[in-house]
């Protein structure tokens, strides 16, 4: 890298809907000795909510975090199906995914929504990993600066300077995720310094500068290094890819 990267990197896997509680405690017992010696970069395992305990469990006493894929804003209530951040953090996670892109897509997830969870996350004591991304048709049109800034208004944006300085955002183009398709290190650092130019615009310089953004979309060991190569990113939001302890250990241990 051209120069030293100050920030800390987080190499989180998101599971999406796999893995049953035998799968999770056998992956769990493959893929620890592969990330022992990690020390310099957050790891961050994010199962779905029926294997959390599972997970919590297995990676008790390393230094693997276990996350969370959705909240619900609410402290409890009558919402059948629905998950507070308080068991959440009950539960073990120390993270929880906020406004994935498959969550707008497929589950109407709102700017305003996103912002709400958020709250909700930071009041528990958990970091939240705040998604935003363009689809193809917006960057066909060259609309995803558009897109990028409206996602970051609405939702961090909305958050304190306090609150904001105490989460995470994920950059995820929408045409780069399970397409094979992998927006290129350059496109991605692009993206990344568009958001933090969002961020220093709406708090501080010192806010940009602090604030760590992943990258999400076909990430995988063959273009870790690639990407990592980029100061932009500061680590890697990983969907199939961190289903296999093997896979996801190799882009855990990139150098």
């Amino acid at each position: 890298m051209t120069t030293a990267h100050k920030r800390r990197r987080v190499i989180a896997g998101n599971w999406k809907m796999y893995k049953n509680l035998g799968e999770t405690r056998d992956f769990f017992d493959a893929f620890l000795p592969l990330v022992r010696d990690v020390r310099d970069r957050d790891v961050v395992v994010i199962p779905p909510f029926t294997a959390i305990s599972a997970a919590v469990e297995r990676a008790a006493g390393s230094a693997v975090a276990i996350g969370a894929q959705d909240v619900y804003w609410g402290k409890n209530g009558a919402l059948t199906g629905e998950i507070c951040a308080g068991m959440l953090a009950d539960a073990g996670c120390r993270y929880v995914l906020v406004g994935h892109s498959e969550r707008r897509q497929f589950f109407h997830e709102t700017d305003d929504t996103v912002a709400r969870k958020a709250l909700a996350v930071l009041s528990e004591g958990l970091t939240p990993i705040v998604c935003v991304g363009e689809t193809l048709e917006n960057r066909d049109a060259g609309l995803e600066k558009e897109v990028l800034r409206r996602q970051f208004s609405g939702g961090p944006g909305s958050l304190t300077a306090d609150e904001f300085s105490r989460i995470l955002m994920a950059y995820e183009p929408i045409w780069a995720i399970g397409t094979g398709r992998t927006a290129t290190p350059e496109i991605a650092a692009a993206a990344h310094e568009f958001i933090r130019a969002c961020a220093a615009e709406q708090y501080t310089a010192g806010h940009a500068l602090a604030l760590r953004v992943l990258y999400g979309g076909s990430v995988k060991p063959d273009n870790i290094q690639g990407l990592m190569a980029q100061d932009e990113l500061d680590g890697a939001l990983v969907g199939g890819a961190s289903l296999d302890a093997k896979s996801f250990a190799s882009i855990v241990n990139y150098t």
